[in-house]
């Protein structure tokens, strides 16, 4: 039987924990809040999107930071393994749209419940308000931890697994980070990953709240030809810019050092050469209408002073005198509305952290430090990350099992 320290109760360092205790050791889980799975409780928007059920060969293409390393990780504990551990603990889980999975309550705090359950059974050490402020190192070991700047644990194995630098509000305020990179772990570059996008494009402030369903998006560097992100979803209007899933995943592939605009396609589905034969239709249908209101059959209320203003076409003009360069030129709009990107959100923002600890020195088969021998990771500390879907939670899951089962 060995000791071991787990530094974060978030779902990684929760199943980290969960799973060195069922193996025998004695597990001391140090937590910095007053409860466990701060940040687990808003995520899904306080209804915990904990994993996916499409096939675990699927998640790879749903993974941008550094997919490759996680291959042990997810087949190690899969999405079968996770929708398995709770069910076992008495809570439903239900499949919706894309497969995210929920709990069938909609409420987060089932989900935390069900991993505090587990934690208590394998007779878990749970210490809240319990900060590690400084790690204690002499090559090539953690000698120890400080905590609360009061006092030092000891341990035969350490796993950090503190989150990245998003939501700081919940903990996640990149402790582990330094540590890491205390102990000689290099730190890859920190920023944003599914966080909201500015744009410059005043007439934004004219719709906020307006959700855009079933629209696709294109993301460009200037002067690149070829779209970084392309994608179709939903899209949500701020006061700032956008948000949403599109939005969000977009971000992923934006730095702040760099321009960046975004082109819109309300739909996606019609060429347009058939979107040009359904503005026909619609034209024909409101022929003897003004322009401003002949576009009910195609866009919600909200969105046409927009339309209408971007398409240089009279509000007042008839529709039976708008020319076919008009609608040619119309039609081109609504395929491709430009947005001009300023910035992204702040990282606090972020839903999660891209950048971390260096992928290059972690043993993806067992999560240890390749530089330090007592070490481990789990979780978002780690350099990986994914889009929204379930994803990240089930890779904090993954992760934290091995972390936890190769002590």
């Amino acid at each position: 039987m060995k000791k071991v320290i787990v530094i974060g109760a978030g779902p990684a360092g929760m199943m980290a924990a969960i799973t060195a205790a069922k193996d025998g050791n004695e597990v001391i889980l140090l937590e910095s809040n007053e409860k466990v799975g701060k940040k687990l409780f808003i995520t899904g928007k306080g209804r915990c999107n904990v994993t996916n059920s499409k096939d675990i060969s699927e998640f790879f293409d749903f993974i941008p930071g550094n997919p490759h390393f996680l291959y042990s990780a997810l087949y190690s504990y899969t999405n079968e393994d996770t929708i398995n551990f709770f069910e076992s603990q008495g809570i439903r889980l239900k499949s919706e749209r894309g497969g995210r999975v929920f709990p069938s309550s909609d409420k987060s705090s089932d989900i935390i419940k069900g991993l505090l359950r587990e934690l208590n059974n394998n007779k878990v050490d749970i210490r809240l308000n319990s900060k590690v402020t400084d790690i204690i190192y002499k090559n090539p070991l953690i000698d120890g931890v400080k905590v609360n700047d009061n006092y030092i644990l000891t341990a035969d194995n350490y796993i950090i697994a503190t989150g990245g630098i998003s939501y700081p509000l919940t903990g996640s305020t990149g402790d582990g980070l330094k540590f890491s990179k205390k102990v000689g772990h290099k730190i890859t570059n920190l920023k944003g990953s599914l966080v909201p996008i500015e744009l410059n494009n005043s007439w934004i402030r004219e719709i906020v709240g307006l959700t855009l369903r079933n629209i696709g998006i294109s993301l460009y560097e200037i002067d690149k030809k070829k779209p970084l992100y392309k994608d179709q979803g939903e899209v949500l209007f701020t006061s700032y810019g956008i948000s949403g899933p599109l939005a969000l995943k977009a971000s992923r592939y934006i730095n702040d050092d760099l321009k960046y605009y975004i082109y819109l396609d309300l739909k996606p589905a019609l060429t347009l050469e058939e979107l040009d034969l359904r503005v026909q239709k619609d034209f024909k249908k409101y022929i003897n209408k003004e322009f401003k209101n002949s576009l009910d059959d195609l866009f919600p209320k909200k969105l046409i002073p927009i339309i209408i203003s971007l398409s240089n076409i009279n509000e007042n003009k008839k529709v039976n005198e708008i020319t076919k360069e008009e609608r040619k030129s119309l039609v081109s709009l609504i395929k491709g509305i430009k947005l001009t990107i300023r910035k992204l959100r702040p990282i606090e923002e972020a839903i999660v952290t891209s950048g971390g600890v260096d992928t290059l020195e972690i043993d993806p088969s067992t999560m240890k430090s390749k530089l330090i021998n007592n070490l481990s990771f789990a979780g978002e500390v780690i350099d990986i990350d994914a889009y929204t879907g379930g994803y990240n939670v089930q890779i904090a899951l993954s992760t934290g099992y091995l972390a936890g089962s190769n002590i």
